[in-house]
């Protein structure tokens, strides 16, 4: 196990990493840029990620984990309207409080995914593939309408994923210079309805209550961590 004061070291990194990745792309961010506003010295963010490649992946899988640990609750014995319902504020809280992940990761996918496009092809396809399942499951019982089950989370994920990569449009549109809470509420009630009609759960309650984000899980899917035979950095994983 690491010592605590090694992952407070390491989680600033990754945060401040995040920051810049998402401003400037993997390209144009700098690592002493990044060690700056850890408010570390240059090479201590070496000693914990070796290049800003490895870095730049921590970063990814940081937001991988996170992201795709809310697809837990996607499970066949889970009511469709729950889990849906669940999966959607879940991924709209992620899209207020960490704009800055999502960001970087559509800059990432913008840009030909080349850092992440073997992962996208196995271990995110085996995913979707293992919840299309479910939501198939559910559709045969009769619990919901007929859908196409990956493009309902493309679906999901533009239109929860948008507060955060467009949020300038958003609040310009809205008249607003952020989203507060009331409007973060009406946008998440307005997805969750947009989408659960259209999945013919329409009857189905919508309420409003925020859920607690958790943190990344390192191994909360299996294969979530990418490109693991290029992480060198000594973060004691």
């Amino acid at each position: 196990m690491r010592e605590p004061w090694r992952q407070t070291i390491e989680q600033r990194i990754l945060e401040a990493a995040e920051e810049d990745f998402a401003r400037a792309g993997f390209a144009g961010a700098r690592t002493a840029a990044i060690a700056a506003r850890a408010g570390i010295p240059k090479a201590n963010l070496h000693y914990y990620f070796k290049t800003k490649a490895a870095l730049y992946r921590a970063v990814l899988d940081r937001i991988l984990s996170l992201w795709l640990s809310e697809t837990d609750i996607i499970r066949a014995e889970v009511a469709p309207s729950f889990a849906l319902e669940h999966y959607i504020r879940a991924k709209m809280v992620l899209a207020m409080t960490h704009p800055q992940a999502s960001r970087v990761f559509a800059h990432e996918i913008l840009h030909g995914a080349p850092h992440i496009k073997d992962y996208l092809r196995t271990e995110l396809r085996r995913l979707v593939t293992a919840k299309s399942r479910v939501i198939e499951g559910w559709v045969a019982a009769g619990l919901m309408a007929p859908i196409d089950p990956p493009h309902l989370f493309f679906t999901i994920w533009a239109a929860t994923q948008t507060y955060a990569d467009f949020d300038s449009q958003v609040c310009a549109v809205l008249g607003v210079r952020h989203l507060d809470a009331p409007h973060q509420t009406r946008a998440a009630d307005h997805v969750v309805t947009l989408i659960l009609r259209g999945c013919g759960l329409e009857n189905a309650p919508i309420k409003a209550r925020p859920f607690a984000v958790r943190r990344p899980r390192k191994t909360a899917i299996a294969g979530v961590r990418i490109a693991r035979s290029d992480k060198r950095h000594r973060s004691g994983r």
